[in-house]
């Protein structure tokens, strides 16, 4: 019982730090002061590993420039903007979870799915940060997509 208890207040722990380490505006969960992609909310280092995840899963269909293809849409430019501006990180990161890769949807785990994500936060010009993307669902819903800087 004691092991049992222990693994758990360890877990919290973990996940509090983790959770710490954003900005205060992003954990309150308040939609008012909602983190925005404008404010750095992926490493360089992430974007790059989603590049070559990217590489692996997603080009044959989206393209090696992320263009698009005859029935993939673009992931950079206005169109990708247009898509999902208003929208959040989160639900970006969910669509790319539970439906892509098109040949075998469902097999890239929340904390790939981020470094995708990275990776086209990057491609449309969004600034990386200190701070690497979470695979958290609750902070991720927290990061509106605004195609114009606030």
């Amino acid at each position: 019982m004691v092991g049992r208890a222990f693994t758990l207040v360890a877990a919290s722990l973990v996940t509090m730090c983790g959770i710490a380490a954003w900005p205060a505006d992003v954990r309150a969960g308040q939609a008012a002061s909602a983190a925005s992609v404008w404010a750095g909310v992926y490493t360089g280092e992430q974007a790059n590993r989603g590049a070559v995840l990217y590489r692996e899963a997603c080009a044959s269909c989206h393209g090696p420039t992320l263009l698009g293809g005859e029935m993939a849409p673009a992931l950079v430019g206005s169109d990708f903007m247009s898509n999902w501006n208003g929208l959040t990180v989160g639900d970006l990161v969910e669509r790319i979870r539970v439906s892509m890769p098109q040949n075998d949807p469902g097999s890239l785990s929340r904390q790939r799915s981020a470094g995708l994500v990275a990776y086209l936060l990057q491609a449309n010009r969004f600034p990386a940060g200190q701070t690497e993307l979470p695979g958290e669902d609750e902070i991720l819903k927290q990061i509106k997509i605004e195609a114009t800087k606030p």
